[in-house]
C-alpha cells in the first residue's frame, strides 16, 4: 500500500523559520518516505543560533577577576499547538522543533501513526509550533486538566499521573546487549555534542542499537531531547522495540513512563535513577542502567537483557580507545 504524501515548504526567509509541511495528496512509495523526511529535516532551523556569546567576569583564586567572552546556550519558550489550540509551552534551546513537537504529542498519545499527521507549521520568531492532525481523542481536555510539571530541567511537562504507569503494558522485547557495548555507546554519546563542549549547558540523548548511535539530539531539557528522538523515530518509521535510549539525564519516573509508552526496552544514563523510576521500570519490564561512566555502570532492573555476566557485578571495563 502506498502512502499519499505531499511536501510543501513556504518560507518566510532563508532560514525557513515560517513554513508549512503538508502530508497529503500525492502518492509516495514507501521507499521514498525516509528520503522526504530527511529533506524536511534539512530545511529546519539553524542549530548555530542556539549558542550565544556573552561578556562575563570570572573570579579566579590565582588570577583575580578576569573579563572574557563565554559561550552560553540559548533558552526560549516554545508554545505547542494542537489543532489550533495551545497545549503547552516548553522551555528549550530551539533546535529540531518539528521533532520536539511531534515527539511530545506522540508520547502523550495524541498522535498514533504518521497518517494522523496533516501538517506542521513552525514560526520560530513567534515561538510557536502548530500541529494539524486528525481529531484528537476525547481525553484531550482531561489531559490538559492533569498537567504535571516534572522534575526535569527546562520545565518538562507530562499529562499523566506517574501511578498511571503501573497500569501500562510491560515492554516486550528480545533485545540484548553486551556490557562492552554499553560502555562504548556512552563514550560515543559524550563525544558528539559541540554545544556541551562549548557551554556545558545541555543534556545529550541518542537512540541506539547495540552496535551504534543512530540519532543524536541535545537540549537544555532532558525531556526535550528525548521527545526529539521520539519525533525523529516517528517521522522516519523506526521500530523502537530493538533500540535503546542513551542519555546524560537523570533517570526519573517520567522518562521511564515515556519510554514505556513508545516501547523502548532499555535506557542507559551516565546519571543516577530515582526510587520511583526503578519501581516503574521493574513493573514495566524495562532495563535501567545508570552511572555509566569511566568504564563502569550500574544495572538497576532487567539485568537479563545484558548478556555479559560481568554486567551484574558492575565490573570495570578498560579500553585504550575509550580513554
Amino acid at each position: 500500500m502506498r502512502r499519499t504524501v505531499r511536501y510543501v515548504a513556504m518560507t518566510k526567509d532563508e532560514r525557513n523559520e515560517d513554513r508549512w509541511v503538508f502530508f497529503n495528496s500525492l502518492p509516495l512509495p514507501e521507499s521514498q518516505r525516509s528520503i522526504r523526511m530527511r529533506y524536511k529535516r534539512e530545511e529546519s532551523v539553524n542549530e548555530a543560533e542556539t549558542i550565544a556569546s556573552v561578556s562575563v567576569l570570572v573570579y579566579d583564586t590565582h588570577k583575580g577577576i578576569v573579563t572574557r567572552e563565554q559561550a552560553v546556550i540559548q533558552e526560549r519558550p516554545i508554545a505547542l499547538y494542537f489543532n489550533e489550540k495551545e497545549f503547552v509551552t516548553l522551555l528549550c534551546a530551539g533546535n529540531h522543533l518539528d521533532e520536539l513537537a511531534i515527539g511530545f504529542f506522540y508520547a502523550e498519545g495524541l498522535l498514533q501513526t504518521l497518517e494522523d499527521l496533516i501538517a506542521i507549521r513552525i514560526d520560530k520568531d513567534a515561538g510557536k509550533v502548530m500541529i494539524s492532525a486528525k481529531p484528537y481523542p476525547a481525553m484531550y481536555e482531561k489531559l490538559r486538566e492533569k498537567r504535571t510539571i516534572t522534575s526535569g530541567c527546562g520545565k518538562g511537562t507530562v499529562f499523566f499521573n506517574a501511578l498511571d504507569a503501573l497500569l501500562s503494558k510491560p515492554v516486550c522485547s528480545a533485545l540484548t546487549i553486551r556490557a562492552l557495548e554499553i560502555t562504548k555507546l556512552i563514550h560515543d554519546l559524550n563525544s558528539l555534542s559541540d554545544e556541551y563542549r562549548q557551554t556545558h549547558g545541555v543534556h545529550n540523548c541518542a537512540l541506539a542499537s547495540p552496535g551504534e548511535l543512530l540519532v543524536f539530539r541535545d537540549d537544555i531539557g532532558r525531556h526535550n531531547a528525548v521527545d526529539m528522538i521520539v519525533g525523529n523515530a516517528f517521522l522516519n518509521g523506526l521500530s523502537l522495540a530493538d533500540k535503546l535510549l542513551v542519555t546524560t539525564g537523570r533517570l526519573t519516573s517520567e522518562i521511564i513512563i515515556k519510554a514505556a509508552k513508545i516501547g523502548i526496552p532499555l535506557i542507559v544514563s551516565r546519571n543516577t535513577a530515582t526510587t520511583l523510576a526503578i519501581e516503574i521500570a521493574q513493573s514495566l519490564n524495562i532495563t535501567l542502567v545508570g552511572y555509566a561512566r569511566a568504564g563502569k555502570f550500574t544495572v538497576y532492573t532487567g539485568h537479563e537483557r545484558i548478556s555479559d555476566s560481568t554486567a551484574a557485578r558492575g565490573e570495570t571495563f578498560h579500553n585504550d580507545h575509550l580513554s
